[in-house]
């Protein structure tokens, strides 16, 4: 017997068998709504680790908020082509949702040097005029969540959802504390944990959703 033979299952059984298996390693107490519920599901699978489950934070009407921009076919604003590649193209299409990121454009390069910054600064400030109504998917650098954040103090933006996830450690769980402090609808991995496949996987799960809207 091969190992695929002895291991591997179909699509469908590994996505079934899957969520079972995080349902199973859910830790108890939590108070989540079942779309709520869903989405956290999709965040643990992605991670491969229940632990992160009382680290993962909705505002109010998150998850409603996002369904209602993905419904209108509002775009999805992400800060890494990693995130942006971590999205179901299928999901995408079978929603009308495009997807935008320019951490690789030139302008962007040209940008962060002239404004003395980082590309992942620079990609948020750029992106700017299609984030009002967006969902914006921020799963890398802590530095891009700051701008955004900026740019929403400032009343530059006005974003549907945002979900902040970067990963790491300067700055990283402090982006995530200034996130739950503003006026606006989020979902957010608190602390240094999250990712470009935690901030995929919570688009994806929205869009999953979208379909028994």
């Amino acid at each position: 017997m091969t190992l695929v033979e002895k291991y591997a299952l179909l699509p469908d059984e590994i996505d079934r068998e899957s969520l079972k298996m995080v349902q199973a390693d859910l830790p108890s107490g939590l108070t989540l709504s079942p779309k709520e519920h869903y989405v956290l599901c999709r965040i643990v699978r992605a991670e491969g680790d229940a632990g992160i489950a009382p680290s993962v934070k909705f505002s109010p009407g998150a998850v409603d908020a996002g369904l209602g921009a993905l419904k209108a076919s509002a775009p999805v604003v992400t800060d890494v082509r990693m995130v942006e590649m971590g999205i179901s193209k299928a999901l995408l299409r079978g929603a009308s949702v495009t997807t935008n990121c320019m951490i690789d454009a030139p302008e962007v390069a040209e940008r962060a040097q002239r404004e003395s910054t980082t590309r992942s600064v620079a990609a948020v400030r750029e992106l700017a005029p299609k984030t009002t109504g967006a969902v914006c998917a921020i799963g890398n650098a802590p530095t891009a969540l700051l701008a955004l954040l900026d740019l929403i103090d400032a009343g530059e933006v006005n974003p549907a959802l945002v979900i902040g996830m970067p990963v790491g450690f300067v700055a990283c769980a402090e982006s995530k504390d200034e996130l739950v402090k503003r006026n606006v609808p989020y979902i957010t991995v608190l602390g240094r944990r999250g990712g470009s496949s935690a901030a995929a996987a919570t688009v994806n799960a929205l869009l999953d959703l979208l379909k028994v809207e």
